[in-house]
């Protein structure tokens, strides 16, 4: 077994993104040509930039109304709720509908740029001709994307239909077909492919700290990500395989991924652990979540 010291990593080289400035709990970034303001709970450190250079760039801000919602105030009419970003590395373009949703979120998490790169590049290093690349938790479908512009048969899994049509939405921009839409509870979908045999050459869960299930399972990180990792190695094929865990929960350390690894899969190959951030052009980093991933090629 082998195991990287804890790395800290930011995506390199993403046109359509970029995180200016960050602090007192807020952050300042541009998704192509829309510049946003959004609460940003991990960023307890004063902002690098005066408060009226914010004023002045930024499109649209949001203000919460609770801990869970609020509203987007916009500068100037005409400003759209909706618009398209890119993402490319190499021979893999993607690209994504951006939405101005209640909850502050647009669609897509920058920092999993870094995990998309490790799918395209695992996926181009396989000796299997278009293997089977299996997304829990799948949210918008910037994993799935990857993996199926990076040549992987692709099955996406996430419990919110609403979502999952989002998922199909950026497919078409995208220009890709044939992924596997699956509307359902993540561990209870593992489970039965348990039952049936099936394999993936590559498992990518992005496990929220809460959720429910469409059929109103509850799912707490805590309480069932280790059952979830016992289940999803069993998953992986024996030959080639890679997979990724990551969290954003802000009880969780790369230790603790680790753990959960490791006792998932004692024989584990060329585990790496670590933290996402983000880099802002005004100096900080803003730390959003932890990994953990692996993988062996033929």
């Amino acid at each position: 077994m082998s195991v990287n010291s804890i790395q800290l990593l930011t995506p390199q080289h993403w046109e359509d993104y970029e995180l200016i400035d960050c602090g007192d709990f807020e952050k300042l970034e541009r998704f192509g040509n829309m510049i946003l303001i959004r609460p940003e709970p991990q960023a307890v450190w004063p902002k690098g930039l005066p408060e009226a250079e914010w004023t002045r760039r930024h499109d649209i801000r949001f203000k919460g109304r609770s801990a869970t919602s609020g509203d987007w105030h916009k500068k100037r009419p005409g400003l759209p709720d909706r618009w398209h970003v890119s993402y490319r590395n190499n021979d893999v373009a993607v690209k994504f509908r951006l939405g101005l949703t209640s909850f502050k979120h647009v669609g897509i998490f920058p920092e999993q740029a870094v995990n998309w790169d490790y799918i395209a590049d695992t996926i181009r290093a396989f000796q299997t001709k278009q293997p089977k690349v299996l997304n829990l938790f799948a949210y918008t479908g910037g994993a799935s994307l990857v993996a199926r512009a990076a040549g992987a048969d692709t099955t996406h899994v996430d419990s919110i239909k609403q979502v999952v049509t989002w998922a199909n939405e950026n497919q078409e921009l995208s220009g890709l077909s044939n992924i596997r839409w699956v509307v359902e509870d993540a561990l209870k979908f593992v489970k039965r492919e348990l039952k049936r045999g099936n394999r993936y050459h590559g498992i990518i869960l992005d496990p929220p700290a809460y959720g429910h299930g469409p059929k109103g399972e509850k799912w707490k990180l805590e309480d069932h990500i280790a059952e979830m990792m016992r289940d999803v190695v069993g998953l992986l094929d024996p030959n080639e395989h890679f997979l990724i865990l990551n969290t954003y929960s802000l009880g969780f350390s790369s230790v603790i991924v680790e753990n959960l690894i490791k006792s998932a899969m004692p024989t584990v190959q060329n585990l790496e652990t670590g933290e996402l951030y983000l880099q802002a052009t005004a100096g900080s980093k803003l730390p959003l979540g932890v990994f953990g991933k692996f993988r062996t090629v033929g």
